[in-house]
């Protein structure tokens, strides 16, 4: 591909790097710069997070705006931010196809930034329809200020002309779905799926999400009041306009943000009122709000202190209760069994490339058969965990079967005190296609087609409901 360089050519990531720092005049005699110029710097050095140093999206994001510098950033400037690195990600593959027609040889290894500034201009040019002139202008002051891409400027300036005279004509005859699928991930949704899903579900990557929030009662009321509307599951989905705490009922604590494919294996239980409820690997918390929000009595059990205070801090603007244990689940002793063990075990979370899109750039083809190997081990402590006659239920987002259904065999041959309880998806009111001839949940990026683009799609999510077997003491 070429865009990107050594990381240890590129900008400074930490809070006093001059790449990141949103000056208003360039260090060449005081000569003011592009009024757009903080945005793109920003945009720039989460990219270069993202690729160089494997730092996921949100937390760079995070970490880059928080910065001095751009801390005061108005929320459309930081949502322009945004937007940008969200797109880029998202075309990655087109862009790289089309640069590669006006770059004789790839970058050299001294090439600081230039790549991602390349990356972001012609991102603007090609998909935000940013007037060439500005996006170029604004590129090209980039390199000059980057000192160790400064000497790349001028071709910079070339190249991105030529992208905004032919770019277009290159991007009308491209398979943009299968460009920016990288080939172990495209290989693995084609041998699961075929190649005709494999394409649906890339086709479904290239657009931004729309807003999904899981509600305390009353979708239909909230449906109308969010200009929203219901889903199979009772989620309401919206097209995101401005900030989401700015959102009717949200200070209240009426609704939270959650994937509809995140609700599923909470639906899958049925009523849960009154019944003691350990969820594992619980933060950032959507599942125990929705088990508390039906009557569940919650343990909500994190190994990470941060992501466990984000979910007191949900529950707490929620006005719902669960009880809070900081531990790592495969020694956790709480001296009891549960009517129901929740696992939402980490995984390479390859269906939620919609919402992340930095994850094919991340991750690598490695990263399922490990995290298999410890969701196994998750699963026998989570079924030593459910008292006989309880349920467990085992859910990735993940697209990769070996950490969905390939568990399927696992359970069969090493647990044997548990069974599977087909989901009953036509009782619940779902589409066909969530549920499985083997009882268990697959949905995938491309479902939920709606009428209106924005509001298709939804997470890729493995689940499966297994029943204890009662003790025959009992």
């Amino acid at each position: 591909m070429g865009l990107s360089s050594d990381g240890r050519n590129g900008p400074k990531t930490n809070r006093n790097s001059k790449q990141s720092r949103g000056a208003k005049k360039s260090s060449r005699g005081g000569k003011r710069v592009p009024s757009g110029l903080p945005v793109r710097r920003a945009a720039v050095d989460v990219l270069f997070r993202i690729f160089r140093h494997g730092e996921p999206l949100d937390r760079a994001l995070e970490d880059v705006l928080s910065q001095d510098a751009v801390a005061s950033m108005e929320h459309r400037d930081r949502a322009l931010v945004r937007l940008l690195v969200t797109t880029a990600l998202r075309r990655r593959g087109q862009i790289d196809d089309v640069l590669k027609n006006f770059l004789a040889k790839p970058l050299p290894k001294r090439s600081g930034a230039v790549g991602e500034i390349l990356l972001i201009a012609i991102t603007q040019i090609l998909f935000l329809k940013t007037p060439p002139h500005a996006a170029i202008n604004i590129a090209v002051e980039q390199c000059r200020m980057d000192r160790r891409g400064q000497h790349l400027a001028k071709l910079a300036n070339a190249v991105l002309r030529r992208v905004s005279e032919g770019g277009e004509e290159i991007l009308a005859r491209q398979n943009s779905a299968r460009l920016n699928s990288p080939d172990w991930i495209w290989d693995k949704w084609s041998a699961a799926f075929g190649e005709d899903t494999a394409q649906k579900i890339a086709d479904a990557h290239q657009s931004h999400p729309a807003l999904d929030v899981s509600v305390k009662s009353d979708p239909e009321r909230w449906a109308t009041l969010l200009d929203g509307i219901i889903l199979p599951s009772g989620s309401v989905r919206l097209q995101p306009k401005g900030r989401i705490e700015d959102l009717p009922g949200f200070d209240e604590g009426d609704w939270w943000v959650q994937d509809v494919a995140a609700t599923l294996p909470v639906k899958m239980l049925g009523d849960v009122r009154g019944l003691r409820i350990a969820d594992l690997c619980s933060a950032p918390g959507g599942k125990t709000a929705l088990l508390a929000s039906l009557g569940g009595d919650v343990v909500s059990v994190d190994s990470s202190a941060s992501r466990l205070a984000r979910v007191v801090e949900n529950l707490d603007r929620l006005k719902l209760k669960a009880e809070i244990v900081e531990a790592d689940i495969l020694q956790w002793e709480p001296g009891e069994t549960f009517d129901v063990v929740l696992l939402d075990a980490p995984c390479s979370a390859t269906g939620t490339i919609r919402r992340h899109p930095d994850i094919p750039f991340i991750k690598n083809p490695k990263d399922s058969e490990e995290l298999a190997q410890l969701q196994r081990e998750m699963l026998v402590r989570g079924g030593q965990l459910v008292k006989p006659g309880g349920r467990l239920v085992f859910c990735t987002c993940s697209l990769d079967e070996v950490e969905g259904e390939q568990h399927l065999d696992f359970v069969s041959r090493e647990m044997l005190d548990f069974e599977i309880e087909a989901v009953d998806g036509a009782g619940l009111g779902w589409p066909q296609e969530w549920t499985q001839s083997g009882g268990y949940l697959r949905t995938l990026p491309h479902f939920l087609v709606h009428e209106q683009p924005g509001l298709s799609g939804m997470d890729g999510f493995f689940a499966v409901k297994f029943l204890k077997k009662a003790s025959e003491a009992s």
